[in-house]
Order: structure tokens, then C-alpha cells, then sequence
């Protein structure tokens, strides 16, 4: 767990789900995406699951309350011929925001990437996330790339 006076980070606790459940929402609804409790439920299991690849991390309070959530997970790069890792969610509750919770989070994913020898830490973000995508401009480097999503064919 790394520690500031304010804050404090480390890995979502099992008692943990009500808050986390109240930030994922959170996050779903910022991009207007439903969380069903089902959705809620399965992404928690993987967070708890040793053998998924989703972890995560929370961000809490001086009161230990949790105030934001990460969710990271290695990737495959052939073309480096390494392995990175992906941040997929990252928020911070609104009353939370400004005062360092997410740099806390930046900052413990940056020294995971260090301790398994990840090439870099990659994540996409809304075009219109102007405020997200100040902070990312302080702490990483945009890259040119456009993201596509492609469905799959129907059973």
C-alpha cells in the first residue's frame, strides 16, 4: 500500500464492494454506459480472481473511505517485443477530485509497471475528457493512434 497524508492506495478489499460498486457506477455513468448489478458483480469477481487478468486499485481518504478506482491489466506488445500494461477505468469521485487521489493512482500504476518490467502504461480516454486529459498530458505522452471497435458476428 503506498500512503500520503491525505491518501492512501492499495487493492480492493472484499468488504470494499459498496464503495467500488458506487465508483464504478460512477464511472459508467460519466460515459453513459448502463451498470447493471450483474455487470457490477462479474467485473468485482474478476477483480478477485487470481487467475483473471483485471486488477485493480482504490484510492481512499484519511478516513479510509474509498474515493476512486483503477482497473489495469497486462498486454501483449509483438511490435516491442514486450509487455505493457493497460489501464482500462479510471475514476475519482467528484467531491475527491483535484486534491491528488488520481495522481496517487498514477503513480502506484507507474511503479507496477516498473516492478514487472512493463514497457509502458497505455489507456485510451473520451475526446471530449478535457479535464482527465490535462492531468494524462502532465503524466504521459499522447499517442496518434485511432481506436476502433469491432463486433463480433451473431451466434
Amino acid at each position: 500500500m503506498t500512503t500520503t497524508t491525505r491518501w492512501s492506495v492499495g487493492t480492493p478489499e472484499r468488504a470494499d464492494y459498496p464503495a467500488w460498486r458506487e465508483l464504478f457506477r460512477g464511472y459508467c455513468a460519466f460515459y453513459r454506459l448502463p451498470m447493471p448489478e450483474e455487470k457490477a458483480e462479474l467485473v468485482w469477481s474478476w477483480l478477485h480472481d487470481p487467475d483473471h487478468e483485471l486488477e485493480g486499485l482504490l484510492v481512499r481518504d484519511g478516513d479510509g473511505t474509498p474515493v476512486g478506482l483503477a482497473h489495469y491489466r497486462p498486454f501483449s506488445r509483438p511490435l516491442h517485443g514486450a509487455v505493457g500494461g493497460f489501464l482500462d477505468d479510471l475514476f475519482v469521485a467528484p467531491e475527491a477530485r483535484g486534491g491528488g487521489a488520481v495522481d496517487l493512482l498514477l503513480a502506484r500504476l507507474r511503479a507496477i509497471a516498473a516492478e514487472r518490467g512493463w514497457n509502458a502504461v497505455r489507456w485510451i480516454t473520451a475526446d471530449d475528457n478535457h479535464r482527465a486529459r490535462s492531468k494524462y498530458d502532465q503524466v504521459a505522452t499522447r499517442t496518434m493512434f485511432v481506436t476502433y471497435d469491432m463486433a463480433p458476428d451473431a451466434p
